[in-house]
């Protein structure tokens, strides 16, 4: 096999180069949220991955590697809940000591951020994005399924931010007549804090959301609504690639964030690929396959083997879901990989 790993990021086949690596490296989660894992699929007998399957640190570390000689420069770790991987902070300090990486990050639900803030801290972690989709008590109750208690979540921010963690992330979806009544409220909590908020537009993720276009609530819609209370200036992006329009408080340190994959679709400019903790390799959020990179791994291959196939799955990689939602070039009767399995 000739090899193709000489170029350094390489470029898929839109020439987006390959810079970013999510790593799911837990299926399981302790909140059933509403538009992920809502309960009545996600029981008590949910058949879950079993240890054995998701891939070990030491296979995570092997892979990420490879990956670093092909471009990546960024890791985010995701879930499920991430959290929920004993000894987590154990892969985060070995992936620290990659020479190629700059960033790692974390996203989590927040739950055990109190108890791990200063450990995540002392292993090499860079940044912490928490998702958190209403300040309410009661409402944040119901759409984390009933399992998650806010004053535990905000708990774990206040915790993180004491040990040291800068401008954490807070990342809101917002679906229209169920939490849109809260953009200004979790501006309100959080402006005085080292914490920048994200609102993210409902999309259509895996298939269990039962997701339609009316729920979705536009990016210029919330900001039509923010600058009814604040002005809002325009920052630039921090880096080629980078997902959110960027707005800060006139006079203020408060940083706004939003996604708008819906409205506004960035599939141009996307260097990610995804891992899922059971070791297969997506190229989209949206995706309905992916390459099974566990099986090279168990079966022996040769680091340069992996590496060129990792190279040719990218170099090949045509995926633009949210650009084309509406086009007959997607055939939306595929399933498509569930959030919860490959991280948002």
């Amino acid at each position: 096999m000739a090899n193709l790993t000489h170029l350094s990021p390489i470029r898929d086949h839109l020439g987006r180069p390959l810079k970013d690596l999510r790593i799911s490296v837990m299926d399981r989660c302790n909140f059933r949220c509403i538009y992920c894992m809502p309960e009545e699929k996600f029981h008590s007998g949910f058949n879950f991955l079993k240890s054995s399957e998701r891939l070990s640190f030491d296979e995570i570390l092997r892979v990420t590697k490879l990956f670093t000689d092909l471009g990546v420069s960024k890791i985010r770790i995701t879930g499920g809940e991430p959290l929920l991987r004993v000894n987590l902070t154990e892969l985060i300090g070995d992936l620290s000591t990659l020479k190629k990486i700059e960033d790692i990050a974390l996203t989590t639900n927040g739950v055990l951020l109190k108890k791990y803030s200063e450990e995540l801290k002392a292993c090499g972690l860079n940044r912490i994005t928490v998702s958190l989709d209403s300040i309410d008590p009661e409402q944040f109750r119901k759409m984390s399924g009933g399992r998650g208690n806010l004053e535990t979540v905000l708990e774990g921010i206040n915790a993180a931010l004491s040990v040291g963690f800068k401008k954490l992330k807070i990342n809101a979806v917002i679906k229209r007549g169920t939490n849109d009544d809260q953009v200004i409220e979790m501006i309100d909590y959080f402006k005085d804090q080292s914490v920048i908020i994200r609102f993210i537009e409902y999309m259509d993720v895996g298939n269990l959301n039962q997701w339609k276009l009316n729920e979705t609530v536009g990016s210029d819609e919330i900001i039509k609504k923010l600058s009814q209370k604040w002005q809002l200036d325009p920052l630039d992006k921090n880096y080629e690639g980078e997902t959110a329009q960027r707005y800060q408080i006139s006079g203020s340190e408060t940083e706004i964030g939003l996604i708008s994959s819906v409205t506004k679709p960035f599939c141009g400019s996307c260097t990610r690929a995804r891992l899922s903790s059971d070791g297969k390799l997506y190229n989209c959020l949206f995706a309905s396959e992916g390459k099974d990179i566990r099986s090279w791994v168990r079966d022996g291959k040769s680091d340069e083997y992996i590496k060129n196939e990792l190279a040719s799955i990218w170099k090949e990689r045509r995926d633009r879901y949210s650009e084309l939602r509406y086009s007959e070039e997607i055939d939306n009767t595929d399933e498509k990989v569930e959030m919860y399995y490959i991280g948002g």
